[in-house]
């Protein structure tokens, strides 16, 4: 045996990992079998691996190894997603550092730039995944932005446009000031902060009456049109279609009702701002209101301010309340926690801004989308969410799809000098149509729009665009692998991509793009906080992947990651992923170990041993295949994790290895291999380098021979009398092994056992091979000067007579009993104290009489025992 002492992941990772890509397991091509097919979400080009990404590829490839070994024609398709904003942050910050601005080298140059970046940096996290285990098809490796898949975006948006569901107008979106661009919800993060709320009081026109409102924006009052109070709030009913005097600019606004004001936040007054607030923009739309933008791109405010012009909104906050205060209408100002959003790359904190973008109509894709889900075409695991998705779908908002970068796929409208503009896939298409107004118009006097669609515009379509669905709708692969089987992703994107993709799949291609849905939860330290650098508790992935190897910490992130549910991660978990490695390990050398004879015979107990583990093996491979049906990853690998560590590694190994010194007969060992070859089996979608190294350190094999692509296995017969009777085998076994802890009996000294039954119990040749019992008798009444014990239903006797000091053990008996005397006298004194039961909390009580309990059973025991000596 030539097996190192010691299982070494470093060792043996990449060499399987390069294996198995030379020998190209993990390439799909279509054939006659069944698909199964997996599109990864596309990580960010900018990327590195972290826990998220950790946990989210596991769990795909978990999915996709086990469909690979059920003999599925599995394939899983990596790429990655150009993220514009991530990108295009840092190719300016490169160009920075070299003194150079984007706006100086022109849209062209900086593109130049950007792809060569890409080149360099752009597949860092797609390398990284193959240290995790990730068994990707790389030939089929993606990208969101090359030519194929630019040019279904292209396509759909004017397809989309040709049917009056993309539009162009002016609309409330999230603005980055800094970046100088629009952004999607996802890209806002909402921090609690310390803020000021400004006490500020609105003279009513033609009285000496104020009213009083409460915001923590005093620089917006220059904007304001309108006053809102709840129609039931007696306190303001007086004032409803009267006006009041913004502040400053003596601006008179209307002060109007409506349901929307909530009258026991604030003063129960609320200032409307139409150009600087969603909720304002939709109120001032329902009262027909004046909308006055004041704040500038840059995040500064601009002459329709009339005060503070040139200045940042933050300053003019402060210049505001000081003007406000010498006017004596600054009523008060007072700390406030309140939440703000910040731009996800660049921090600036976003401006809600009145902005003409370009947007998706979502109405009319949201019904098909929903249905799909509701009706059950489409699973989602855990089904929790799909009132999640049914609230968002049912109240969805049109998708500000424009955004102000130069990264990404370019909006395919061309603008005219006069303004009017056309969408098409070509300048020349669209010369046409404009011509059709302005037939003197030439190609060099149109140009292009400027901005790029949002990110989530070319990965809505990722399903369909990795099998070029949209350039040859009849090729062999769309035809094949759509829709894919399943998705694997995070809760968190459920509305900004999940939903979306099943909208273009129904809308562009009459079929949705997947079947079920697994939504994955957040990664989080053990103390429910979110991972992050700042708080110094995201551990570094690949350093884990160093310290436990890739196996240890895919056990670790899957043992406790239910469906939809956070992980709380610690580093605990990979640490005892890494410890299973090594028991396995050291069962794979205690087998490879033994001395074989063709000379002996298999015993009844070994043969008995190795029905029962097929039983058992029978039962835990059907209930593991009844947890992937649905989806309980974590709890099929708990199941595996038991089976292979306790009933393999704990009870069968102990029930077929020889004597001391001893040869294992042939027939044994041979079984012991195939046992072990069916327990990598089950294992290898969880750990795959281990499960491969040991699947060829079991025997001499091909190179093409390997777990990765053997048999999953198939269930047999499940002999439920005959699990049923191993366990209580074993629990007998444990309280002989306690009894000789107890009395310091070695493992070699023979016992005698009797059963108080009228025959001995099943698997009795199992209960004396592995207690090392020279006889076992049945009869109706316990022998005098024995140890009893109950298990089951049964009643055992160990006889203590030339077993052990029977003086000795009567007086430990006796101790024993004396402190269990005295424990109950303290806790019956404690219950016999009225005051005490009355006044102590219920529990407190409750766990003093189970105490009581305890030691009362505890002594009785005792008693028994001592009595059975004394006979």
């Amino acid at each position: 045996m030539n097996i190192p002492s010691v299982y070494d992941p470093k060792q043996v990772e990449e060499k399987w990992y390069e294996h198995w890509e030379k020998e190209g397991f993990f390439h799909s091509e279509p054939d006659q079998r069944e698909a199964y097919s997996i599109v990864i979400p596309p990580p960010n080009v900018t990327g590195v691996l972290h826990m998220g990404h950790m946990l989210n590829n596991t769990i795909q490839d978990v999915l996709i190894r086990r469909a690979r070994m059920q003999g599925k024609n599995a394939c899983w398709v990596p790429g990655t997603d150009h993220a514009s904003i991530a990108t295009e942050n840092k190719v300016i910050g490169m160009l920075a550092e070299q003194g150079i601005r984007k706006e100086d080298i022109g849209r062209e140059k900086f593109l130049e730039h950007a792809w060569e970046w890409k080149e360099k940096y752009g597949g860092i996290i797609l390398k990284q995944l193959r240290k995790l285990g990730a068994s990707c098809d790389w030939e089929r490796t993606r990208f969101t932005m090359e030519e194929d898949l630019s040019q279904a975006v292209q396509e759909t948006f004017v397809e989309l446009y040709n049917k009056g569901l993309i539009y162009r107008g002016a609309r409330m979106v999230n603005w980055d000031p800094e970046r100088l661009t629009a952004v999607s919800d996802e890209e806002v993060i909402y921090e609690e902060v310390e803020s000021k709320l400004y006490h500020v009081r609105y003279p009513i026109q033609g009285t000496d009456e104020f009213v009083t409102i409460a915001t923590t924006r005093p620089e917006t009052i220059l904007a304001d049109t309108a006053i809102c109070v709840n129609p039931e709030d007696e306190r303001y009913q007086h004032l409803i279609g009267k006006t009041a005097v913004v502040p400053m600019v003596n601006r008179e606004i209307p002060i109007i009702a409506d349901e929307y004001v909530t009258m026991e936040f604030g003063t129960g007054c609320l200032k409307v701002t139409p150009a600087h607030d969603e909720n304002d923009y939709n109120l001032g739309i329902k009262h027909n209101l004046e909308v006055i933008d004041i704040i500038d791109d840059h995040g500064k405010l601009n002459e329709k301010a009339g005060f503070f012009i040139g200045e940042d909104r933050f300053d003019a906050r402060d210049l505001m309340a000081k003007e406000l205060d010498k006017l004596g209408l600054l009523a008060k100002v007072e700390g406030y926690q309140n939440k703000v959003g910040l731009s996800e790359r660049s921090k600036a904190v976003i401006e809600p801004k009145l902005s003409t973008q370009w947007f998706c109509k979502m109405k009319d894709l949201a019904g098909p989308a929903l249905e799909s889900v509701l009706s059950g075409d489409i699973q989602f695991h855990p089904k929790k969410f799909e009132n999640v998705y049914r609230h968002w779908l049912e109240n969805v908002q049109d998708w500000c799809i424009s955004r102000q970068l130069w990264w990404g796929q370019q909006i395919p409208a061309y603008y005219a000098p006069d303004g009017s503009y056309a969408v098409a896939l070509t300048a020349e298409e669209a010369l046409t149509k404009l011509q059709e107004k302005n037939p003197e118009l030439t190609l060099d006097q149109i140009r292009q729009d400027d901005d790029v669609v949002d990110t989530w515009f070319s990965s809505w379509l990722w399903p369909i665009s990795v099998f070029d669905g949209f350039k040859d709708p009849n090729n062999a692969d769309y035809n094949y692998y759509y829709p894919t089987s399943t998705l694997v992703t995070g809760h968190d994107i459920i509305f900004f991509w999940v939903a979306r993709m099943i909208m273009a799949g129904i809308e562009f291609k009459g079929k949705i793009p997947f079947k079920d849905v697994y939504f994955t939860g957040m990664v989080r330290d053990k103390q429910r906080r979110k991972m992050s650098k700042s708080l110094g508790n995201s551990p570094d992935a690949l350093e884990l992947i160093e310290k436990y190897g890739a196996d240890g910490v895919r056990v670790g992130l899957l043992m406790s990651s239910p469906a939809g549910g956070d992980l709380l991660f610690d580093n605990s978990l990979c640490e005892q992923g890494s410890k299973f490695a090594n028991k396995i390990w050291n069962a794979l050398r205690l087998i490879r170990g033994w001395e074989v004879t063709d000379e002996r015979e298999q015993s009844v107990a070994v043969k008995q041993a190795n029905e029962w583990f097929d039983s058992r093996f029978n039962e835990v491979l059907n209930e593991v295949n009844q947890q992937f049906d649905q989806f309980r990853l974590s709890e099929a690998l708990t199941a595996i994790y038991r089976l292979i560590w306790t009933d393999f590694c704990s009870w069968y190994l102990e029930c077929i290895k020889p004597g001391y010194q001893q040869p294992i007969d042939r027939a044994s060992y041979n079984q012991a291999i195939e046992q072990l070859e069916k327990c990598m089996r089950l294992l290898h979608p969880f750990m795959p380098f281990l499960t491969e190294e040991v699947w060829h350190q079991i025997t001499d094999r091909e190179n093409q021979d390997c777990v990765v692509i053997n048999a999953w296995p198939e269930a047999g017969p499940v002999n439920e009398e005959l699990n049923k009777h191993f366990a209580a085998m074993t629990d007998v076994t444990s309280e002989i092994r306690t009894f000789r802890k107890k009395q310091n009996l070695a493992s070699h000294k023979p016992l005698s056992l009797f059963v108080k039954a009228d025959k001995l119990p099943e698997v009795n040749e199992l209960l004396a091979k592995l207690n090392n019992l020279e006889t076992m008798e049945a009869q109706s009444e316990s022998p005098e000067k024995a140890f009893t014990f109950v298990s089951g239903a049964l009643e055992y006797a160990i006889p203590m007579e030339g077993a052990v000091d029977l003086e000795a053990e009567l007086a430990k008996i006796e101790s024993e009993l004396g402190y269990a005397r005295g424990f109950l006298k303290s806790v019956e004194k404690k219950l016999s104290n009225e005051r005490f039961v009355q006044n102590a909390p219920e529990q407190v009580v409750a766990s003093e009489r189970k105490k009581q309990a305890d030691a009362q059973a505890k002594i009785e025991a005792l008693e028994a025992q001592m009595a059975s000596l004394k006979k």
